[in-house]
């Protein structure tokens, strides 16, 4: 490794996080990217902490170790984007393995560099027609949640024959799971539901994946959230979190969408409420990434601390003594995956901690990636790879034989129950803790 050796092997202080300083010129700066590339890797190949994590790592090592030098000064630039190809931004090896990244000298911020260099691509050629779509996806929840539409939806995405026609013009895997679309949506469902006087008040920011494909779970959080008298209801109005635009670098749709949801999430901080999803990817976009993204935005900050995972309001209220404990229904044993994008938040793993509330439940947590992401296991390109990366997920469930299979993330939940030869289906912890109420 070319980088001169410190006095120590990483930081010992708590990961902190630079602003993204993507309205800059000089992060749209393709020599100045690939300068930054170039020192980054050459950090990476002389560690090899992450090369588990995800097909990043394994990819960039791989051109290291065949290049003429087997130095990172060996590895042509044009291949610099295959390593970013293949980050989804799950955040793991920032948070959970790199030694080097601020406080440390070296500043490496692997996920938010992958970003950068998504972002430069995108505003050099655009996207494609198929990533165009999958990120769209409150324009297509929209189209085929319509009434009798979504029935002909979900017919053809189960039809072999139309798979097949996806995956060679759309390149959409014919193997990969695709959600179900429901109506009436989660918006439809709930929007009778209305916070009155209780001390503690929650707006539900339904999500894409929650309103469309999802709806169930929201019915189930109103149900908990009412039995332990915290106030609920839906964010008036809303889009998509960005989330799935941030992963494909359109950070200026990031942004038009930010600009919609940031004013009329703040008005709701500003009358006592706290916010939530059921999603944990939408949840950590407004605790961490927009934040990031506009630094000096002082309504982003609002609502950056009052957005809470379900989970993490939940077991703050059992702290104070708050939460009921009148459960009428054992769980068992619950074999539990821990999406990437909770665990990054920091705040532990409070659904396992409620979970373990119920009488006669026992959790066993998974924490590894599904290696689902918003749209790489979907891709043509990327399925195979996503599948390799969630099967030693699926194997643990198998030999765990639990009761029930769970994880904060619909999408990490269903590709992991479909590699697994054990699951019959996946729940989300909200969803069990309603069953253990018995409501």
């Amino acid at each position: 490794m070319s980088q001169e050796k410190t006095n120590r092997e990483g930081s010992l202080e708590a990961p902190t996080r630079h602003p993204l300083e993507w309205q800059s010129e000089d992060f749209y700066n393709e020599d100045s990217l690939n300068k930054e590339l170039e020192r980054v890797y050459d950090i990476c190949h002389g560690c090899r902490r992450c090369v588990n994590l995800c097909q990043s790592f394994p990819t960039l090592f791989d051109l290291v170790d065949e290049s003429d030098t087997m130095e990172v000064d060996g590895v042509d630039k044009a291949d610099y984007k295959k390593v970013v190809d293949e980050c989804y931004l799950c955040d793991i090896c920032y948070m959970t393995k790199c030694p080097y990244v601020p406080p440390h000298e070296w500043n490496v911020d692997f996920p938010h560099l992958m970003l950068r260099a998504k972002a430069v691509n995108f505003k050099k050629n655009g996207a494609s027609l198929r990533d165009k779509v999958l990120t769209s996806t409150d324009t297509v929840g929209k189209m085929a949640t319509i009434p009798v539409v979504n029935t002909m939806v979900n017919t053809f995405n189960q039809n072999s024959g139309f798979r097949k026609l996806l995956q060679s013009q759309l390149g959409v895997h014919e193997k990969a799971v695709v959600p179900t679309y429901y109506s009436p949506t989660m918006r439809q469902r709930l929007k009778s539901s209305k916070a009155g006087a209780e001390s503690v008040k929650v707006a539900i920011f339904t999500t894409c994946y929650g309103n469309y494909n999802s709806p169930q779970i929201g019915e189930d959080l109103v149900k908990v959230f009412q039995h332990n008298g915290i106030g609920v209801e839906l964010v008036p109005s809303e889009c998509c979190c960005g989330m799935p635009k941030l992963e494909l670098g359109d950070l200026e749709t990031v942004k038009r969408h930010k600009e919609i949801n940031i004013p009329i999430l703040a008005r709701l901080v500003d009358q006592g409420f706290n916010i939530t999803a059921i999603v944990p990817s939408c949840v950590l976009m407004f605790k961490q990434e927009l934040p990031l993204m506009f630094p000096d935005d002082a309504e982003v900050k609002k609502v950056q601390q009052a957005f809470v995972d379900p989970f993490e309001l939940l077991f703050r209220q059992h702290k104070e003594g708050k939460l009921k404990l009148d459960f009428k229904n054992p769980l068992g044993d619950i074999s539990y995956h821990v999406a990437c994008h909770l665990r990054v938040q920091n705040i532990g793993l409070k659904a396992r901690d409620v979970l373990h509330l119920v009488p006669d439940t026992k959790v066993q947590a998974q924490e590894r990636c599904s290696g689902h992401d918003g749209t790489y296991a979907v891709k043509l390109e990327s399925h195979e790879k996503a599948v390799k990366i969630g099967r030693p997920v699926a194997r643990k469930v198998d030999q765990a034989k639990a009761d029930h299979f769970a994880s904060d993330c619909p999408m990490a939940a269903g590709h992991i129950a479909h590699l697994a030869e054990s699951v019959d289906g996946a729940q989300h912890p909200i969803s069990l803790l309603r069953k253990a109420y018995g409501l």
